[in-house]
Order: C-alpha cells, then structure tokens, then sequence
C-alpha cells in the first residue's frame, strides 16, 4: 500500500506510526531518564504541524473524537482503578487534606487564575479549573526516583497525584455538565435537576458495574483467562450506556467503576493492575502523539502575554496557597508544606481531558473553548521542565532528599547475607535485611545492621519500607520457593535486571526448572541457600577489593584462588551482580569444569555453544567491567593456617635481646589488600 506523504496517510498507517511514535518515546525517556511526556510533545508536533506527515482530521478523520473519548475514559478508569484507600498508610491524614479541602480549593483559586490571568470566560475556567486538579500521576513517579524524596514528602505527592487523578477529571466533567445542561435547559431549576439526575445515573451505573464485577469475579463465574476481556468489555458499556441519558456522564461512571474495583480486594487484582498499566502506556502515548499533532500554530499565535501570567499564577500564587491552606493543623514541617506547595507538576491525562473538553465546548458554543488545549500545553510543557530540573535541587537544598546511594535489600537474614550486606554497608552502601522470622534477624541486628521483621510482600513492608532507597532486591531465604515468589512479585517495580535470588535446589533438571518468566536473575556464584551456609560455617568471608592500575583483575584472580566473585561496585557505588556470560569469560577453567560434571553425552554440545560465546568482542566488555576505580565484592576462602619455622640460634638471640630493650618493627598492609567481614555469630563476633 503505497503511500503519498503529501497527500496524506492511511488511517493503518497514521495509527502505526503513532504508536510507534508513543511507545518509542516513552521508551527512549526512561533510558535517557527524562520526563516522557516531552518527548511525545516534540514528536506530536514535529510529525503534525512541522512537517505535516500526520494530520489527525485529514489521516484519520471522523474516529479521532471518538478514539480520544474512549481513550480518556479508560485513562480515568486507570485513576479510580489506583485508588485503593488501604494503602494510605502515614500519609492519609495529607492526603485527605489535599483532596477534601485542596481539590475544591484548587480548583475555585485555578479558575480564578484563568479568568483573570488567561482572560477566558467564566464557563471555560470553571472545566479547565476542574482539570487543573490533577497533578500529573506519571509525571511525578518518575520525578520521585530521580529525586530520592524521604518517606513522608514523597508518599503526600504521589498520593495526591493518584487521588486527585480522578477527583480532578471528576470535578471537570461536574462543570463540564453543568455548562452543557445550563445551555440547553430552559432554567437553572431544570438545569440543576437534569444535571442532578445525569450525576446519579452515572455514579449508579459506575457502582452496579463495579459491584457486579467484583462479584462475578469472586465467585469463580469468569475464567481467568476470560477476566480482562470482559472488564475491558464491562469498561466500554460502562462509558456508553450513561452517556445516551446525558452527554460525558460516562467518564464519570468509569471512575466509580474503577474505584469500586480497587477496594473490592479481589484475589486476582495482579490481573487487573497489570491490564490497566498496560492499557494506560499504550493511550496515554497514542493520545499524546494525536493531540500534539493536531496542535494549530495559529491557535497557539492567538495566545498573549496573558498566558504567560496565567502559568506564573498557577505556580506561584494557586499551587502554594492551595497546599498550605489545605496542610495547616496537621503538624508537617514547614519545609516539608514549602516543598509541596512549590511541587505540582502536570501530565498527560492534563492535556488529553483539555482537548476533549475544549473542543466540546467549542462545538456546544463556548467561544473559549478552543483556548483549553493551547493553554493545557503552554501549563504541561512549563510544569514539566522546571519540575524536571529543580525538583531534586530543591529536595537537598530544604534537606529533604534520601542522602545515600541506591542501596540493596536482602530478603532473609543468614550468615551469607548478613556478612555480604555488613561489606556492603562499610563501602556506604545502604542495606536493609527483610525476614518474617525473628529469630534470622538476631545476627543482622547483632551487627548493627537495618532489619525488617515481616514479610517484605505483606502491606505493612508497604506502608514502612521505604522502596525508593533500594535498586536491588536479592532474595536469599533458605526457601527456593519464596525466593521465586518474592522476585517475580518484585520484578516489575524494580525490573526484572534488579531483582536477584539464590540457585534454587536441582534447579538445572528438567523436573525442577522454571520457565524465564519465574524467578529472578542468579547470585551467589550459583550456590544454594545451604551450600553458602556451609561454605560460611567453614570460614568463608565476604571481601571488597578496589582495583587499580598497578593491581588490576588477572592479579586479584591469582592472589585469589578458588574464590567466588559476587559481583562489583561501581566508582557511584552501585552494586551490579556477576552476569553468567562473564563469570564463564572469566573463570574459563570454572566453565570447562562444570563442562565435565554433565553427563557425557551432553559435553560436547556444551563445549561448542562455549566456543561460540567465547568471542573477543565478549572478553573486552568482559574485562571492561573489571576496570581500575571497581571494587569486587567476592567470597574468599579461609586463610590458610601457615606452620611457624623453628627460630635459629640467632634469630632466638636477637629475639631475646628484642625483648630485653623494647625494640620492635611494624608491618604494612600491601598492594590489593582487601576489607573483609567474616561470617558472624549471634553475638556480632566472628564465627570461630
């Protein structure tokens, strides 16, 4: 099918590039660690009014309004669909400040802003200022890691971002009504009750189909193959059916809906989580690229200096007032309330409603209406590159962001573990050791260790461990099943790279291996939980060794036979485990060794897949990651106990003649020396 660029695109084609264009830069934002949400507005707009490759009205045609229309609402189910009010955990009482008393107040303090800062009109500040609630969820997420927040500043903005999410797309479609309803109706009485009884229609429909959801889903009547088909199906007959009895009412529905869902506690919520994150990436993309390519430079031309003041009143004057009035009487900080209050970024589901509800009210006679989507990204771009840069600043300045390097928690607190996170805490590398048995934590506590006594799955690790300051996770309990329980759980908060567990017992039999998707990466130079326990108890030790260019790997590994190389710490500190390609690059008589140990019939298929992964380019990146300024964390072998030699007639002289003056000599450490922690006992001492 042949395409005329000039000419315009096929709607298969404009839909390919745009999901293309979404995904990649969602993609090439997270590896480049900057805000998504600009990278989709330069591709929108280099793609739409630049070039003029993609224009949605042209490519597209009548579906665009529609596809925003169910896209938006499945966005806003997503937001009901995050809010289940069990997991507030210490922030609640911030929280329901910020939405009680912060949304109605941020929304009058916004629509005033608009008014007399933009110029619009009363109607149109009344649905922007709704929208302007929302503090952009998947903006602040990835602001909060880059930032490392404390506990307590960075849960009241995430919360508020995922609880307001909702509430302000809530309050807009509110407005949004009334100022449908109020034009058609004949009076304000019979516009109230029409818009009364839409309200009440949708909010019921919204609960029945949450309700009968959860119930189906309880009881067994939906196979689990069948579940996120029929909640997608559920989810559009839920935006549909309200809709015949009164225009937009069904975004309200599916927030209800959606809310509703989340607080149900239904045993297969996973499912439902993983629909609704994957869903939301995938709309949230393709209605960011639509709307930046549908951007009119000549509808931008139309905005003053006016829009200018309007952005500065939203973030200086709004904002703050809207968070420190709502935050008095809780006892916050003052840094605390000065950073939220200067901390409000908006995102996408900003600029999706904008445009939805701005050409709604063009069409319903709004003549302001056309201003909201301009508006919305001259608000999104300015919220999302000063944030961007200042966030983390600000953070440290007010003495408000996790000091440390991102550090490692271990789930299950053994003599390995507790010996490997103690050399890792003296390299200032943050640890904390998780267990549900107290009595595995003794030890770690002992040697002054952080500990968790719970389990680390459970909602109390949720509401009091603190995620953001750890990047690795090893599971490392004397239970293979667990350990695979908690990394699989684990894996897709903190990517399936970072989330390591222990060789499981006969785990290379067929009988007992585990398809990829199970489990996390291997540690522990492939021991089982009770092999490094044994290797621990016959005096093993953990060692850190900085390499330098006088004392680079080939030494270490000759000073060093018959350790087991862990893994090393970058000149940042961040600890990175030994990856299975490198450890057989660089240990290749351990390779042709486990070569032997397989059955005879096998070895030789083992060997030549050896020799093919045996490449140079392979062995340089290999030893590239051994470079001078790493430090290699390894398990090391008791020293040999080394036989004194009988003193000669004048060794025992001059020892005699030492002992007699108080002479004496000194010894120095040498080069590649390490700094090692040995397997300790309960009390904190070495095991002897």
């Amino acid at each position: 099918m042949a395409t005329n660029i000039m000419g315009g695109l096929a709607p298969v084609e404009a839909f390919a590039l745009i999901g293309v264009l979404g995904v990649g830069s969602q993609w090439l934002a997270w590896r480049l660690k900057l805000p998504a949400i600009v990278l989709m507005l330069v591709a929108g707009i280099l793609i739409g009014p630049v070039t003029g490759i993609l224009d949605p009205d042209r490519d597209i045609g009548e579906l665009v309004q529609p596809l925003i229309s169910l896209a938006v609402a499945v966005i806003l189910f997503e937001g009901g669909l995050t809010l289940d009010l069990h997991k507030l955990g210490d922030a609640r009482t911030g929280v329901t400040r910020l939405v009680v008393i912060g949304a109605p107040l941020g929304w009058f303090l916004s629509a005033l802003a608009l008014h007399f800062g933009a110029g619009i009109g009363w109607e149109a500040s009344a649905v922007f200022g709704g929208i302007m609630v929302v503090t952009g969820p998947t903006v602040i997420a990835p602001l909060l890691r880059q930032a490392k927040l404390q506990r307590r500043p960075a849960n009241l903005l995430q919360w508020e971002a995922i609880v307001n999410d909702p509430v302000g797309a809530l309050a807009a479609v509110l407005a949004f009504e009334f100022v449908l309803v109020g034009r058609e109706a004949e009076s304000l009485p019979a516009a109230l009750l029409q818009l009364g009884f839409g309200i009440a229609i949708a909010t019921g429909i919204g609960l029945a189909a949450g309700a009968a959801v959860s119930y189906t889903f309880r009881r067994g009547y939906v196979p689990e193959y069948m579940k996120v088909p029929v909640l997608f199906a559920a989810l559009l007959a839920t935006f549909a059916v309200p809709d015949l009895l009164l225009h937009e009412s069904g975004l309200l529905a599916v927030t209800v809906m959606g809310l509703v869902i989340a607080n149900a506690d239904l045993p297969s919520f996973e499912e439902l989580r993983r629909f609704k994150e994957h869903a939301t990436i995938l709309l949230v993309s393709g209605v960011f690229i639509l709307l930046a390519s549908s951007v009119d430079f000549a509808t931008l031309a139309q905005l003053t200096w006016r829009a200018g003041l309007f952005v500065l009143l939203v973030i200086a004057v709004a904002r703050p007032l809207t968070v420190l009035i709502s935050l008095i009487g809780t006892g916050l900080p003052w840094k605390e309330k000065l950073f939220l209050a200067l901390t409000g970024p908006r995102g996408v589901v900003l600029v999706a409603v904008a445009g939805l509800f701005g050409e709604r009210l063009a069409a319903a006679g709004v003549p302001d209406g056309v201003l909201l989507g301009p508006l919305a990204f001259v608000l999104v771009i300015a919220t999302v590159t000063l944030h961007g840069f200042t966030l983390a600043p600000m953070a440290r300045f007010l003495g408000l962001a996790s000091t440390g390097r991102p550090g490692v928690l271990f789930v299950g607190g053994s003599r390995f573990t507790t010996a490997l996170a103690a050399a890792l805490k003296k390299e200032e590398v943050p640890v904390l050791i998780s267990d549900p048995n107290h009595g595995r934590l003794v030890r770690p506590r002992a040697e002054g260790l952080p500990i968790f006594y719970g389990d680390v799955l459970s909602e109390a690790a949720e509401d009091n461990l603190e995620l953001l300051d750890f990047s690795i996770v090893i599971a490392a309990t004397e239970n293979d099943a667990y350990n695979t329980l908690v990394t699989t759980d684990l894996a897709p908060e903190f990517g399936r790279e970072h989330v390591w567990q222990l060789a499981r017992v006969r785990e290379n039999q067929s009988r007992h291996a585990l398809p990829t998707q199970l489990g996390g990466r291997g540690f522990g130079a492939g021991k089982t939980y009770r092999e490094l326990d044994d290797l621990m108890r016959a005096g093993w030790r953990i060692s850190v060794t900085p390499l330098t260019e006088e004392y680079g790997f080939d030494q270490w590994k000759a000073d060093r036979e018959g350790a087991h190389l862990l893994g090393r710490l970058s000149e940042a500190g961040e600890f990175k485990r030994l990856l299975a390609e490198d450890a057989e690059i660089l240990f290749p008589k351990r390779a042709e060794a486990a070569i032997e140990a397989l059955p005879e019939d096998q070895r030789e298929s083992a060997r030549e897949g050896l020799k093919r992964r045996m490449t140079e380019a392979r062995l340089q990146a290999a030893r590239g990651r051994m470079a001078p300024g790493v430090r290699l964390v390894a398990l090391v072998p008791p020293e040999p106990a080394k036989e004194k030699p009988k003193p000669s007639a004048s060794r025992r002289e001059a020892a005699r003649l030492a002992a007699g003056d108080g002479s004496g000599t000194a010894t120095g450490g040498s080069a590649g020396q390490d700094r090692g922690v040995d397997a300790p006992n309960g009390r904190g001492k070495p095991t002897p």
